[in-house]
């Protein structure tokens, strides 16, 4: 039996987005109120408190349970072999995007280099030597503090392993991280509750901060940039997913809830262990899902890729810069390298823009002020692509590992089932 319509969680998310935008519109003074923004940040905070605790308990099961201790290493190799050609596919195809629509002709606009000098920094900061150091945390519970996911993920490969050596002797923790695990998805059960308020926030105080203004000036950007994260949806991933043997669109449908509270909230991370569980559904094994999400969500930024081709094409040309082949080339390797570089920065997206720019050329830095102000109408695009890329990556090594049930996925995915 059906729920009704209003008990599903994405009608309430959806209907709660849609208030939200016209709270915002009606009465922006009081939607850009820090209240309203709490309602947001605060559900945002609420998953994100569980996130290191899920990460932690699906790896070390996922790795303790693997009697081949080599397999570990042969799921993580191809999850990072995919992540790289999907990458450079999601590179490529905002650069011909941003050649064929060229944004930014014509666009006048002075650059504010102070506007931007906080994340110039953090980018400097987060490259070579000091990137693989930052992934070694001091302590295992600094790791978990402050929720950094590839320090987590390193800790937890180590200890899963630890657990794998023991045998035996290892079989009762093992229980107790299994248990931990289904007590942590519990949580998010309950506090998935409170999605549709902060959807309604998070959407609320965009639209009351920025209002349509800022859409509508630099609308050609954000419309191409949504335009080419469709495209590559539909196409490569499609095409992915179709020689896999699913269909992206039943795929999409079937994570509806998901990606609606992503663009409400503008985080992939808010809907993290909904994905995981759902991939476990589709049949997904579990030692792959432990290891390839957590991976996918520092290496696999298919949208971030996307993201910043094009925008650093937008900003060349507002600047009156023309980029050569061998500069967009530079970009696409440059940006290949700096969105891993900025894996768990605050505001890693405008971080790795930073780091492209004044790798190609110092003298575009300053023009990211001009995208700053739309930045944030842009995160729910780059938060959507990221989400669906990493559930396509996890069911590809999943086939891949022959480790996918394929009858659970034509089942879930079937046109007349219902994921709710």
């Amino acid at each position: 039996m059906k729920k009704p319509l209003h008990h599903l969680l994405y009608v309430q998310v959806l209907v709660a987005i849609a208030l939200g935008a016209l709270f915002g519109w009606l009465a922006p003074e009081i939607a850009a109120a820090d209240w309203v923004k709490a309602l947001g940040d605060g559900f945002v905070k609420l998953i994100k408190m569980a996130i290191a605790p899920i990460i932690f308990c699906t790896v070390v099961s996922g790795v303790s349970h693997i009697e081949d201790a080599k397999k570990v290493g042969r799921v993580g190799v191809k999850a990072l072999l995919y992540f790289e050609i999907v990458s450079t596919f999601a590179l490529a195809i905002g650069l011909l995007v941003g050649n064929l629509l060229q944004p930014g002709t014509g666009f006048a606009g002075k650059p504010d280099a102070a506007a931007v000098a906080k994340y110039t920094e953090a980018a400097a900061k987060h490259s070579g030597v000091d990137f693989l150091l930052d992934i070694i945390p001091e302590s295992a519970i600094g790791a978990f503090a402050k929720g950094d996911i590839l320090q987590v993920l390193l800790f937890s490969l180590l200890f899963g392993f630890a657990l794998l050596s023991l045998g035996e002797k290892g079989r009762p923790m093992r229980h107790w991280v299994d248990d931990a695990g289904h007590a942590m998805f519990a949580l998010i059960g309950i506090v998935m509750k409170a999605a549709p308020i902060g959807a309604f926030g998070a959407m609320a105080y965009t639209v009351g901060k920025y209002g349509s203004a800022a859409l509508l000036s630099l609308g050609g950007l954000i419309g191409a940039f949504y335009l080419t994260s469709a495209l590559f949806v539909a196409i490569v991933l499609g095409v992915i997913a179709a020689a896999v043997g699913f269909n992206i669109f039943r795929f999409l449908a079937f994570l509806k809830d998901e990606l609606l509270i992503v663009l409400g909230t503008s985080s992939s991370e808010s809907a993290l262990p909904a994905l995981m569980e759902k991939l476990r559904r589709l049949g997904c094994s579990q030692s792959v899902v432990g290891l390839v999400v957590p991976m996918g969500y520092s290496f696999n930024l298919d949208g971030t890729n996307i993201y910043m081709t094009l925008t650093s094409l937008f900003i060349a040309r507002a600047m009156g810069v023309e980029l050569d082949f061998t500069h967009q080339a530079t970009i696409l390797v440059v940006a290949m390298l700096t969105s891993k570089g900025a894996s768990g920065v605050s505001g890693a997206g405008f971080v790795t823009l930073a780091a492209t720019l004044t790798a190609v050329d110092p003298s575009l830095a300053p023009g990211m002020s001009f995208v700053l102000g739309i930045d944030k109408f842009m995160s729910e695009c780059r938060a959507l692509t990221n989400f669906i890329g990493n559930g396509v990556a996890t069911i590809v090594v999943s086939a891949w590992e022959d480790e996918l049930d394929r009858e659970k996925l034509a089942a879930e995915l079937a046109p007349s089932s219902d994921p709710c």
